[in-house]
């Protein structure tokens, strides 16, 4: 049984809809490059149905990696997030104490990170390093850059 991982509604819908696109899309189109490299003749020595029989596996790992994602997911009340401590779904406002530089991230799974969309994974040093801090705290941060201080202005969802 894998690790059970927590998702916003629409992180979950999204992996769903892509898992479906695999299961059908997907398998329909490498079962036609494996009937047109069939068709091609003597399999022994046919490169394109190897590299069709090879792309079926990759998307058969992939389903199956997906099924296993789905399967462990669960969705995130947000109406039951506690905001007097930085947790996942948490929206924090930080400010950077050496230049005074404030940011607002979402912190959400290590699947729905998404930097362009202020959303910071849990797992990632700067979302543990904020994870059960509270309003006023100071989290102090190693990243690849060297140690950065984090004051938490504001938490909310």
């Amino acid at each position: 049984m894998g690790q059970v991982a927590y998702y916003t509604k629409e992180g979950l819908d999204k992996l769903k809809t892509e898992l479906n696109e695999l299961k059908t899309k997907g398998r329909s189109d490498i079962a036609k490059q494996i009937a047109e490299a069939r068709d091609k003749g003597d399999l022994s020595e046919n490169a394109e149905y190897d590299a069709a029989k090879d792309a079926q596996g990759h998307l058969e790992a992939k389903i199956a990696q997906l099924e296993e994602v789905v399967g462990n997911a669960r969705v995130i009340d947000e109406s039951s997030i506690d905001t007097s401590k930085v947790s996942i779904l948490s929206k924090v406002k930080i400010k950077n104490s050496k230049n005074g530089a404030v940011f607002t991230y979402s912190l959400v799974s290590e699947e729905e990170a998404d930097l362009k969309a202020s959303k910071i994974s849990v797992q990632s040093p700067i979302g543990k390093g904020l994870l059960g801090k509270k309003e006023g705290d100071t989290a102090k941060i190693q990243t690849p850059g060297g140690e950065i201080e984090f004051e938490i202005v504001e938490i909310g969802i």
